[in-house]
């Protein structure tokens, strides 16, 4: 695999905010890595830094093995949260632009937003919107893909078909950047880095990231109030069915159980993806 876009302990400070904290990230060729982190954890900045739209305040940035470029960033296919599109310009409008500012030949528009191309950008319901810069993020076809935050907003049906374009060009050799608040599709990264406060909390594939982390399992059958009991002590209790999941010991949890008169089967089970997010995330540095 090849080396497309590297930081190398790189730090960004707005003032007194440290923003990005000596990071050093890669993606390679062929591989998607998921970027994952709370709100206002750096995750955007980092982007912004890794395509050289920002200067670090240290360290260094490398696309393609060169500091980033006009000629390094016509080989990646940006999608930013704000899209990147021109709203008072038309679909078809767009298209043409990001071809002649990526000096590439114009394919022919994909069928899913061709019927929408004589309309106003800024017209479009959000869904289309997205599916048009997707589209054109994918028109020069980059050799890297930044995707930031690409599906939000998108429903099920478009969220999956982005996912099987993004796993293709990977397939076909692109790399991938993208980032995701959806434990579902961060599932499908090859890699993930989990940022929290600007540093990188964890990182690894989906099970290295999940590690050694377990859940409490509950099984009760007044399910509801067991709920309520453990959510009012202040625990991130998920219910999957009639089944419950939370943080913590046995023995924590069959206490405030037993204090409210429940009574139900407790168990340590392996944590999914989400839980060790969440542990992650609250600081818990357990693998």
């Amino acid at each position: 695999m090849t080396v497309l876009a590297e930081g190398r302990s790189l730090t960004m400070r707005f003032g007194l905010l440290t923003a990005v904290d000596s990071v050093d990230l890669s993606v390679n060729s062929g591989e998607v890595v998921g970027l994952l982190g709370a709100n206002g954890a750096g995750k955007t900045t980092l982007i912004r830094l890794l395509l050289g739209l920002l200067r670090p305040s240290s360290g260094e940035a490398l696309l393609f093995g060169a500091l980033p470029s006009m000629s390094t960033r016509r080989r990646v296919g940006y999608l930013p949260q704000t899209l990147g599109l021109y709203d008072d310009m038309t679909v078809q409008e767009n298209w043409t632009f990001t071809a002649a500012a990526f000096g590439s030949a114009r394919d022919c528009m994909p069928a899913g937003i061709s019927g929408s191309k004589n309309e106003l950008v800024g017209t479009l319901p959000l869904g289309l919107q997205r599916r048009v810069a997707f589209a054109v993020a994918f028109s020069h076809k980059p050799d890297l893909l930044v995707l930031d935050e690409p599906t939000s907003g998108v429903g099920p049906l478009n969220r999956a078909r982005l996912w099987q374009d993004i796993r293709e060009s990977a397939e076909h050799g692109a790399g991938v950047l993208v980032t995701t608040h959806n434990m579902e599709e961060a599932e499908q990264c090859d890699r993930l880095v989990v940022m929290v406060g600007g540093r990188v909390a964890a990182e690894g594939t989906v099970a290295e990231v999940i590690g050694s982390r377990t859940v409490v399992q509950v099984t009760c059958d007044d399910w509801r109030r067991a709920f309520a009991v453990l959510d009012a002590e202040g625990l991130v209790v998920q219910a999957q069915g009639d089944v419950l999941r939370v943080p913590g010991s046995p023995q924590q949890v069959e206490a405030l159980l037993a204090r409210h008169d429940l009574r139900g089967e407790v168990a340590t089970v392996p944590a999914n993806l989400e839980e060790a997010f969440v542990s992650v995330v609250s600081g818990d540095s357990r693998r």
